[in-house]
């Protein structure tokens, strides 16, 4: 990682939440989310704050580098309808070697829907494909295709 990113570095990311964004298609084999009404999903929304981090460290990885969220700590506060746009903002909060903390907001030009902290670390994609390799083996199942960039 390059050492641009600084703490206060943020991004806004606005998204119209489709019909296949709501609870009844977070798991659709799931006849307790199939029966709930048609809102925002909690973990939907959970991916678009991480995506929206993501966007925030865009441009101060190295080549060959991505992020991976390893905590999230956020509140889902409020339903959003399919149409309705949820705009989210992130900051930088924190820089600790690779591990990299952030403020999240989400908005959906109503009400605050969530809030809260996410962290995600940097890491080589080879790297993590090493270890996921090696998981893999163990598991006895195939692995992942290498990331592309």
């Amino acid at each position: 990682m390059r050492d641009t990113l600084k703490v206060g570095d943020r991004v806004q990311f606005a998204y119209e939440v489709p019909a296949s964004k709501t609870v009844p298609g977070l798991y659709p084999e799931a006849k307790e989310f199939s029966a709930m009404p048609a809102v925002f999903a909690t973990g939907f929304m959970v991916g678009l704050m991480e995506w929206t981090c993501m966007k925030v460290l865009a441009g101060h990885l190295d080549e060959g580098e991505g992020s991976l969220g390893v905590h999230i700590d956020v509140s889902h506060s409020a339903a959003t309808l399919p149409g309705q746009t949820v705009t989210v903002d992130a900051e930088c909060t924190s820089i600790q070697g690779r591990r990299i903390g952030f403020y999240v907001r989400a908005h959906d030009g109503i009400e605050t829907i969530g809030e809260g902290r996410h962290e995600r670390i940097v890491m080589a994609w080879n790297r993590f494909e090493a270890i996921l390799g090696k998981k893999a083996k163990a598991a006895g199942v195939a692995p992942l295709a290498p990331v592309k960039e």
